[in-house]
């Protein structure tokens, strides 16, 4: 891709490398294995400066830009895209408690996110409000000085780790449009009232998806971020554009960390008398693997692109999800099919990106829901 410039290019490799040298597959394979965060390493990105990309340096942080972001989920993701979420999830609501946060938020919460003692989940869906995340019928009222929340909320994941603060959309109002209607709260996982129950999930092992339960719990009204009613506005105008260009670019990682294990595999296992990478079947599995990989990463990099200039890119951030989301999925089905029996190994790997890529076009909005987007877009 040498079209990036050298600047990107650098950045790049060097997380990538960081990866390599001071992670190893061998951490993030365990942590998926233990359904563990991968806390050592978090506390390693924080203290290299990841988790300040996107804070404005007016807030203490690098003011990096969206391509920038893309970049880093990219190469955190080429042992599996949940190492990605895990390091670099958070860093989209630091962007938006830095853009829409009080000082005194940026205070309690942001200084500690950079610092790495404090990590950002953010919780939309509900039984009821998946694909439709406007229907959100967690009620939080005001009482005093305080909102007293009552609810449920699901697939959050993070919810339950250690030092968790929760971006939380809840309804505060009824409106006649739902949408105007709600809030994000900023909500510490260890409030009086607040169950967390984790999920044995296919994916998203060591991040660890969770459902919470909230009964009575106050949370304090200096906790809002921005206005009443605006939350569906942060959420949907800012946020939900920025992860999914993350998320993508974590899939084309983890993709291509996929392509390089099956073709080094291919090359190393003798069938036949020979490697079976000299077989044409599996030359051609391989020829498409990539091919349909780097066409993911240049549509990715041309949303983040877009993103990063300020322009519009909807549609464009819709087909990257879409097309960069069906590429795992295709990628590690295949990578699975060339390692065999070795595919079906954690040490293999393999099976840990194959469940990633199940997940992948589900989470962070699913393929239909980009689809109609796309055609929305598309209308003139």
């Amino acid at each position: 891709m040498n079209f990036l410039s050298e600047e990107q290019q650098a950045w790049k490799e060097s997380v990538r490398r960081w990866v390599d040298r001071d992670v190893g597959r061998e951490y993030i394979r365990k942590c998926d294995m233990d359904r563990a965060f991968p806390f050592e390493a978090y506390e390693k990105a924080a203290r290299l400066g990841y988790h300040s990309l996107l804070v404005t340096e007016a807030d203490g942080g690098d003011g990096g830009d969206v391509f920038a972001y893309a970049l880093m989920c990219e190469a955190l993701s080429c042992y599996g895209v949940d190492f990605s979420v895990a390091i670099a999830g958070g860093i989209f609501t630091a962007m938006n408690l830095s853009l829409h946060g009080t000082e005194d938020q940026k205070q309690r919460f942001l200084k500690p996110f950079m610092r790495g003692e404090v990590r950002f989940p953010i919780s939309m869906s509900e039984p009821s409000a998946g694909s439709d995340v406007a229907n959100v019928q967690t009620r939080a009222e005001r009482v005093g000085d305080d909102y007293l929340v009552n609810g449920q909320k699901l697939w959050c994941s993070g919810a339950g780790n250690r030092g968790a603060v929760i971006l939380m959309l809840v309804r505060t109002a009824n409106t006649p449009d739902k949408r105007d209607g709600l809030s994000l709260l900023i909500v510490p996982n260890d409030l009086p009232g607040l169950t967390i129950r984790p999920l044995q999930t296919l994916a998203r092992r060591s991040v660890v998806t969770t459902e919470i339960f909230l009964d009575n719990v106050r949370v304090p009204a200096a906790n809002m971020l921005g206005q009443p009613g605006e939350g569906f506005r942060i959420i949907a105008g800012e946020h939900l554009a920025l992860e999914r260009i993350a998320i993508a670019a974590s899939y084309v990682g983890n993709a291509q960390g996929a392509v390089d294990d099956a073709l080094a595999y291919a090359q190393q296992r003798v069938q036949f008398g020979k490697p079976i990478y000299e077989f044409q079947v599996i030359r051609h599995m391989l020829a498409d693997m990539q091919t349909q990989t780097d066409a993911a990463r240049l549509i990715t990099y041309r949303a983040a692109d877009l993103a990063a200039r300020g322009l519009p890119c909807r549609k464009e951030v819709a087909m990257a999800k879409l097309f960069a989301s069906e590429t795992l999925q295709t990628v590690t089905r295949h990578g699975m099919q060339i390692l065999g029996g070795f595919g079906m190994t954690p040490e293999g790997d393999m099976e840990r990106y194959f469940r990633e890529g199940m997940q992948s076009t589900v989470g962070g909005g699913t393929s239909q829901i980009q689809r109609t987007i796309i055609a929305q877009e598309m209308r003139v």
